[in-house]
């Protein structure tokens, strides 16, 4: 090999470095608190919402392949990495992430977007869409946690009941006790499964961590779960994919069957060999399933 051609090579192979690298994460004030968000691609915008455990980052493959052919924004919640906000809120839920977001997307300057939103993120979505519909183009949420709606059956009611009492309680008491990964434990194992946490990687563990501030708001908020009137969901006239992980608990899979039956034109999806994170745990069946909605609707 010559040494042009070395250097030609050299030169290819940064420039694809180059190209796979993630972009770096921008900082705005919106709301009166800071978020960090990315953005790949151009077109119709779509916004992407990351569960509790997790922050702008927990998209790569979606951004990555949905950046095709959207604009696709991925930014972490008020209390998630690397935001820095105070922590002083007692009512903390899904009605300040709603209320973030409506001011994220009017700094960017955005019409209509779709929403695609896990956990918290996907409840965050839902109450936007129900307070401002006409600023929701698509709606796809992969099992909000919207426990007022497990309540309606007496089996339901029943899985709200040990939620409460196995997980809620119990880290809230852990975080007041300034056990933080003793809280995060009961979170992420009552999502997953007992000895999920303590078998997380340690690189897995550390980002698990790096987000507790959101769960150490939920446990001490008064009404972590605020309840959505049935009539509004049945209210909403946009396209809603809800998603359901093959593996996760029955109080997810209770919720996402209500929301199913009671949201008019509601269509149904389940991600294979996945549990509560189905984009983090299948990404590609995941972002398959979206991007099949997308085109369809």
């Amino acid at each position: 090999m010559t040494l042009r051609h070395f250097a030609a090579l050299l030169l290819a192979l940064m420039v694809a470095s180059a190209e796979a690298a993630p972009p770096e994460p921008v900082k705005i004030r919106v709301n009166g608190v800071e978020l960090h968000y990315i953005s790949a691609g151009s077109g119709e915008p779509l916004i992407l919402l990351h569960g509790g455990q997790g922050d702008y980052r927990s998209w790569e493959l979606p951004l990555a392949e949905l950046s095709r052919r959207y604009r696709v924004i991925s930014y972490s919640r008020r209390y998630n990495f690397p935001n820095r906000n105070p922590q002083s809120a007692t009512d903390h839920s899904a009605k300040t992430e709603a209320a973030d977001l409506r001011a994220f997307i009017k700094a960017l300057r955005l019409k209509r977007v779709t929403l695609v939103g896990t956990s918290m993120g996907a409840a965050t979505a839902l109450t936007f869409a129900i307070d401002d519909p006409g600023k929701v183009r698509r709606l796809i949420i992969a099992e909000p946690p919207i426990l007022s709606l497990a309540k309606r059956t007496p089996e339901g009611d029943a899985l709200y009941q040990d939620f409460m009492k196995r997980i809620q309680d119990p880290a809230r008491a852990a975080f007041a006790a300034g056990d933080d990964e003793g809280a995060m434990r009961f979170f992420v194992d009552g999502f997953a499964t007992p000895g999920r946490f303590a078998a997380l990687p340690p690189e897995a563990r550390h980002g698990v961590m790096q987000n507790s501030g959101f769960f150490k708001m939920i446990a001490r908020s008064s009404d972590p779960y605020p309840d959505l009137p049935v009539a509004s969901l049945r209210r909403l006239r946009m396209p809603v994919l809800v998603i359901t992980g093959e593996k996760t608990v029955a109080i997810n899979r209770r919720i996402n069957e209500e929301l199913s039956s009671l949201i008019p034109r509601a269509r149904s999806a389940t991600i294979p060999a996945a549990g509560h994170g189905s984009p983090r745990e299948n990404p590609r069946a995941f972002t398959e399933v979206v991007e099949d909605f997308l085109k369809s609707s």
